[in-house]
């Protein structure tokens, strides 16, 4: 790395934006931040967070903002998993298209900082491998699909429960690929060398992933069900968590059957273009999820961003494309300086709004909350 690589500094995830497109094939980077169709859901996701104003509150003592959360087991126990801040890095894959650290480099960045990662089924390094980067192996979760062939997800799953992974997280919304058409144009195909060395460890022999939407019609399921979530949830002996709700219907089909969290996405805008935003779809999902946590992704772009969806309800996020953007432009370092930066930003965003801690924070900071989605924003 030269020395600027070595110590970026960036006023917001978009100067690391800019870095990243730069540096990075015009394909790969088309690959990191495209979506589907004419990429609405995307933009919307974004464009939600900027819509939102805040009711700052003044004359509290904020002279030591807390950002620290226990994410797993009780707020107030001595078990479960705490993080410096409610923010974890999403399952995106596989990191090592964006430079050659990929995951590794992604979870020794996290964890240092005391934050969790999420480690894609299609990481380009091993549970095994990422895992041992960690400072606590307990921040690394892994990611699951409920692939056709049942042996490879549960393979997956013992080795990461083998490597003391602190959850699994299985992800719903993708019965097949969606229609990304910046991939389609480019005719884009995952550099040589570059391969899901997680899901390879898996199979028997190393799957050719050149092209993912013709490698994921072989393995994805369309006809997978409720069941088969309860079939997993029942046998894993790790806490099991499903990413890719938008509705308070599959919110409590998911709880009921048997998942420890919930976690609002839809997929970065990846899957069904104009899915509803995740920050619209986040108070619904909250209110028939009770005391079950939810977490959620997509759009978030600053740590005001991430006030913002704690104050609807969500117990943390997680960070994608940001992520890659700070690590694509200067490796581990780079994705130091983009967590960094969500933190710093955070405490200023609570100082700033009158909220010393995060359990302080709830929907009486958003300006006019039952105006701006309507009935989608109704926490009662």
């Amino acid at each position: 790395m030269s020395p600027s690589e070595e110590s970026p500094v960036w006023w917001t995830t978009q100067d690391a934006a800019v870095a990243a497109k730069a540096k990075l094939p015009p394909g790969v980077w088309d690959f990191i931040d495209g979506g589907a169709g004419a990429e609405t859901t995307v933009r919307g996701n974004v464009e939600e967070f900027a819509k939102v104003r805040l009711r700052p509150r003044v004359l509290n003592d904020v002279s030591d903002v807390d950002t620290r959360i226990r994410l797993l087991g009780d707020e107030h126990a001595d078990s479960g998993l705490e993080l410096a801040a409610p923010i974890m890095v999403a399952p995106t894959a596989p990191q090592t298209v964006a430079d050659a650290g990929g995951e590794s480099a992604t979870a020794a960045a996290s964890t240092e900082l005391g934050l969790a990662m999420v480690a894609s089924a299609m990481a380009g390094h091993t549970i095994e491998q990422i895992s041992a980067t960690a400072t606590d192996r307990r921040r690394i979760w892994q990611q699951l699909y409920l692939f056709r062939d049942r042996g490879i997800t549960t393979d997956l799953a013992a080795r990461a429960e083998a490597c003391g992974a602190g959850a699994l997280v299985v992800t719903v919304d993708s019965p097949w690929l969606g229609r990304r058409l910046r991939n389609l144009r480019n005719g884009f195909r995952i550099p040589a060398g570059i391969s899901p060395h997680n899901l390879a460890a898996s199979l028997s022999a190393a799957p050719d992933v050149s092209s993912v939407e013709d490698y994921s019609q072989t393995v994805m399921d369309p006809s997978l069900t409720w069941r088969d979530l309860e079939a997993l949830t029942g046998s894993i002996g790790l806490p099991v968590w499903v990413k890719g709700i938008l509705t308070g219907e599959d919110t409590k089909r998911a709880i009921d059957s048997g998942v420890a969290g919930v976690i609002v996405s839809n997929h970065g805008g990846r899957q069904l273009d104009r899915a509803i935003p995740t920050l619209r779809a986040l108070p619904e999902v909250v209110a028939v999820a009770g005391d079950v946590p939810v977490l959620m992704d997509g759009g978030i772009r600053s740590g005001t961003d991430v006030v913002i969806a704690l104050a609807l309800g969500a117990r943390a996020v997680l960070l994608g494309r940001p992520v890659l953007w700070g690590l694509a432009a200067a490796g581990e370092e780079g994705v130091r300086a983009i967590l960094s930066l969500l933190i710093e930003e955070m405490v200023d965003a609570m100082g700033q709004a009158g909220y010393a801690r995060i359990t302080d924070l709830d929907a009486s900071l958003i300006a006019e909350p039952g105006t701006a989605y309507g009935r989608a924003w109704t926490t009662a």
